[in-house]
């Protein structure tokens, strides 16, 4: 019997997990459990400082006695529940669900996409051409992209929206697992800048009205930017070297050091590449901040690389 610690002492739930008989703490998840014993989930819309929201599909799990496959990130496990996270059923859905994904937005930039595709034999392109995504129809120029009949079309090509200096939007990588909305909205920020506009294939992560960034009530605290899975928004400098070819996370380094703009204390990870910090992160473990930053925290380094002499 192998007994699983996930935090203070709580009554223990036995159950079957890959025919490993394990223990877990009351109240934990299938996805906690196999995690605590080093067995991959895939999941994409799982975020370790948000409530589980079930988006993405792409940790679904087989329970004996469900006549459906369960998520195992919100799932919690049950005394006698026989659990199995590899078997053909739960591969066939997740390689469904990437081929899906992979046929309606750019994924190349989503961390571990490719070698699950790999390991589970996704090919989106049996699908036909990647799909392009909703757009904020308020942001178009007269009659752009309008068919001649005059009818709204749903699924217009969208580039990304780069209208500030610190981060951009690119929603053709976006797959609508709604973590900047809830990091956003009442689970961290409270700001409520940007929500889910339009339904169906017509869905669309937005701000209100379809303002421009600078406009709406964002405060570019980036929070957004640091749950986002896929990259669909990414700092204006990743967005960048990205586009120029320069981008190598293997030729990064990261440091963690306390920021100074105030006495709160929050923690930052800097980025950097050729002694460049080219973005920054919080760690999430932090007792302060749970990885979230301020705008000074977030985006307030491009001084420190300044080259302009002093005088």
């Amino acid at each position: 019997m192998t007994t699983v610690d996930l935090g203070l002492p709580r009554r223990l739930v036995e159950f079957t997990l890959d025919d490993r008989a394990v223990s877990v703490p009351e109240g934990a998840t299938i996805l906690e459990a196999c995690t605590a014993l080093g067995i991959e989930v895939p999941t994409l819309c799982w975020g370790d400082t948000l409530r589980p929201r079930n988006a993405c599909r792409m940790c679904m799990v087989e329970v004996e006695g469900s006549r459906t496959l369960v998520p195992a990130c919100s799932r919690q496990v049950t005394d006698g529940m026989v659990v199995r996270t590899d078997s053909e059923r739960t591969r066939h859905s997740r390689k469904l669900v990437l081929e899906l994904l992979g046929s309606s937005a750019d994924l190349s930039s989503t961390p571990k996409v490719a070698d699950w595709m790999a390991e589970y034999g996704a090919d989106p392109e049996r699908f036909g051409p990647p799909a392009a995504p909703a757009e904020d129809r308020d942001e178009r120029q007269p009659g752009e992209h309008e068919p001649p009949d005059g009818s709204v079309a749903a699924t217009v090509h969208q580039p990304a929206k780069v209208d500030n200096d610190l981060y951009v939007r690119d929603y053709g990588k976006c797959i609508l697992c709604y973590k900047c909305v809830d990091a956003c909205g009442e689970q961290w920020q409270n700001t409520f800048a940007i929500a889910v506009a339009g339904r169906g294939f017509d869905a669309r992560i937005s701000t209100e009205f379809a303002s421009p960034l600078p406009e709406s009530a964002c405060v570019y605290c980036g929070n957004c930017i640091e749950v986002c899975p896929t990259g669909a928004l990414s700092f204006k400098t990743e967005f960048d070297m990205r586009a120029a070819g320069t981008w190598d996370e293997s030729r990064q380094q990261q440091t963690t050091t306390v920021c100074t703009y105030c006495g709160v204390g929050c923690n930052v990870t800097l980025h950097t590449q050729d002694n460049e910090i080219v973005r920054v992160t919080s760690p999430h473990d932090s007792s302060v901040g749970h990885g979230n930053l301020c705008i000074k925290g977030r985006f307030g380094w491009q001084h420190v690389q300044s080259r302009k002499p002093r005088s």
